[in-house]
């Protein structure tokens, strides 16, 4: 039975006890279940349920007893693979027990990769010899200090019933308000996720945005989070413990952000930890503190070559911030002014694993921040200083809403969007019905851009965020992208997208049956002046073109004669205009980035996208396949149109014959 509701919600804490022969494990959980201790246990329990209104979070716990039998290690494997939390007991009367948890279970756990927290348990304790007093936090600490896995430790008589509700009560809150996820013991500090989660809450609840939460605020936060409000006296007493402990917690205004974040750190110090997890659950956070996925109703798209898009409410929302955050109106961001967008924002996947690392490895901590990494690093237009500029924003956030729909949606409400999520995307229509229409509605093209090593498409790709010509080559090993705004005629704007395609990755990309579904327009560069690179690009464009026939996902071509500048290789133009004549494209367009004459190939991309039925490459091969299929197609209408012909001369020879008969 899962222990989750669809929205995330636990419905269930499955809770297994384990620990050496004879150290109380089955008595224990018999006095917990039924509040007096039992005559008679049998060596294993069945699993035991402690109904939700049990402890107050009214969540139902289900205890395992488990045998440390060689006999039924199988099953307690299992079992511990199964746990929210684990129970290891020892035995008061036996040291040796205790001993053993450090020796044994605990690296048992450990070589098994079991992720419960631990709840360390010593029964027995009415046994305990008093001539040897054991200071419990003293024992304890070293092991805990090894094993950072151990949540709580906590010793109980099943015989006396002294603390025995205790040990599973803490073994729930361990998974309810869990604090691994919050709080670094060793460094007693709250942890970065933790406090991104916070600085949003903080920032939602500044309506003013004032840097502070004023005492209305803080009641507004209050009810929100726990339905009650705040005393006066309250206000002014948390403020007081503030102001005491931490300097700049309080200003004139109300409670800071550093005064907030201290509340919460003195909240899990103090083994408050729900208080913490209420507010965090309260603004969306799951487990990992992560968005839940009912925070984030990414539409579905129903076909491949369906992509999603910001909508314009969404658009109006970053322009609104790029304003409110260029605090010195120059027109771009500083890297100071854009980490303070994104000083609450979520970390992708890659940044996720280099955090881990830095604060693992107990390195120096960078703060990540979305677009510092691959795909989304230098993949936009940026001023001579490096800022990024209001068109380079923009275009970051239309390539993470193609790539990641999911992370984009993150980004936004953590960032302060307050409108409906689902009003912030939007899912564009197939492009195979765009073909039929023979328009888009799309306002983001995704280019791809194919071509042999040294036909400039790094140059290309560099010129269109508009970096200056280098004649150093640097080859391109893994896909890349940029993404810029490109001005049509008439004035309407659209996003157009490149993804480098390396050479060497083609193979790979058209074994993918769908590899061009998503693919808007593709173009396909040769350095002019080299015959062997002409040669090569065409064999890429007769690929492609094969691919697209055969998958049905046929995209329009361009081909760009690059290196303009340089004397063309004899029959160049006759060859590559020929070409593209068989295959039914436009001219060869001749571009030579590094005379900076390539703006407007980019309109010439874009148009060609805006056409999704037009410039779209046919082999003989598919234009048989073509001519075939409309053969079959009159053949069946002559043979539809013959056999009605029949249907109506029979029924007219029918009527004849019993007028006549009449």
């Amino acid at each position: 039975m899962p222990s989750r509701s669809a929205a995330g919600v636990r419905t269930g804490v499955r809770v297994v006890v384990a620990g050496d022969r004879g150290t109380g494990k089955s008595s224990l959980i018999s006095a917990a279940a039924s509040d007096a201790f039992p005559e008679y246990v049998p060596a294993v329990l069945p699993p035991t349920r402690l109904p939700s209104d049990f402890y107050p979070d009214g969540v139902p716990v289900t205890i395992v007893d488990t045998s440390s039998s060689m006999e039924s290690r199988i099953k307690l494997i299992d079992e511990l693979k199964r746990a929210d939390a684990v129970v290891l007991t020892y035995a008061c009367d036996q040291p040796m027990t205790l001993s053993r948890l450090s020796s044994f279970w605990l690296p048992e756990l450990r070589k098994l990769e079991i992720k419960a927290p631990v709840i360390v348990v010593g029964c027995k304790l009415d046994l305990r010899d008093e001539r040897q007093p054991m200071n419990l936090e003293q024992v304890m600490a070293p092991i805990m200090q090894q094993f950072r896995e151990i949540e709580t430790c906590i010793e109980c008589s099943s015989a006396t019933l002294i603390q025995v509700p205790d040990v599973f009560y803490y073994a729930q809150k361990a998974v309810l308000h869990p604090t691994a996820p919050l709080f670094d013991q060793e460094k007693q500090t709250l942890k970065p996720r933790c406090i991104r989660a916070l600085k949003r809450i903080f920032m939602l609840c500044d309506h003013d945005m004032d840097g502070a939460l004023s005492d209305a605020e803080l009641n507004e936060f209050q009810v929100k989070c726990f339905n009650a409000p705040l005393q006066p006296a309250e206000i002014v007493g948390v403020k007081r413990v503030v102001q005491e402990r931490i300097r700049g917690g309080v200003s004139d205004l109300g409670l800071t952000l550093e005064g907030f974040l201290f509340l919460h750190a003195l909240f899990i110090e103090k083994g408050r930890l729900e208080t913490t997890w209420a507010v965090l659950r309260k603004f969306g956070y799951n487990d990992e503190l992560k968005l839940r996925d009912d925070i984030l109703p990414v539409p579905t798209k129903h076909a491949p070559d369906q992509t999603v898009e910001l909508t314009n409410e969404a658009i109006d929302f970053l322009r609104g911030i790029f304003r409110l955050y260029d605090s010195d109106n120059d027109g771009s961001l500083q890297p100071s002014e854009f980490d303070d967008i994104f000083v609450t924002a979520p970390e992708s996947k890659t940044l996720e694993a280099l955090t881990i690392y830095f604060y693992c490895f107990n390195l120096l901590i960078f703060v990540f921040f979305p677009w510092t990494v691959d795909p989304y690093v230098d993949a936009a237009e940026r001023t001579p200083q490096g800022n990024l500029t209001i068109n380079g924003f923009l275009s970051e956030w239309a390539l993470m809403t193609t790539l990641d729909p999911s992370y984009c949606l993150a980004n936004l409400i953590c960032i302060g969007y307050g409108g409906d999520p689902t009003s912030a995307l939007r899912v564009t229509r197939r492009r195979s019905v765009d073909r039929k229409k023979k328009q888009t509605e799309k306002n983001v093209f995704h280019c791809f851009v194919f071509g042999p090593k040294k036909s400039g498409k790094s140059a290309l790709l560099n010129s269109f965020i508009g970096r200056t010509f280098s004649s150093n080559y640097t080859p391109t090993n893994d896909v890349r992208y940029v993404a810029n705004a490109v001005e049509q005629i008439g004035g309407s704007q659209k996003t157009l997208i490149l993804q480098e395609i390396p050479e060497d990755g083609v193979k790979k990309l058209l074994s993918n049956k769908e590899c061009l579904a998503a693919c808007d327009v593709a173009v396909f560069l040769y350095d002019s002046s080299d015959e062997y690179s002409w040669k090569r690009s065409r064999e890429l464009l007769l690929d492609v073109a094969r691919r697209g026939e055969e998958s049905g996902y046929g995209v329009p071509c361009l081909l760009i004669a690059a290196k303009d500048d340089l004397d063309p290789f004899p029959m160049s133009l006759q060859n590559s205009a020929r070409v593209t004549q068989q295959l039914g494209m436009e001219a060869p367009i001749p571009v030579g980035v590094k005379l900076r004459d390539s703006k407007s190939v980019f309109s010439r991309i874009v148009s060609a996208a805006e056409h999704p039925h037009l410039s779209i490459p046919e082999t003989e091969k598919g234009k048989k396949r073509k001519r075939y299929r409309r053969l079959v197609n009159s053949s069946l209408m002559f043979v539809s149109v013959g056999a009605a012909v029949a249907v109506v001369g029979l029924a007219a020879y029918r009527a004849y014959a019993a007028r006549k008969n009449t």
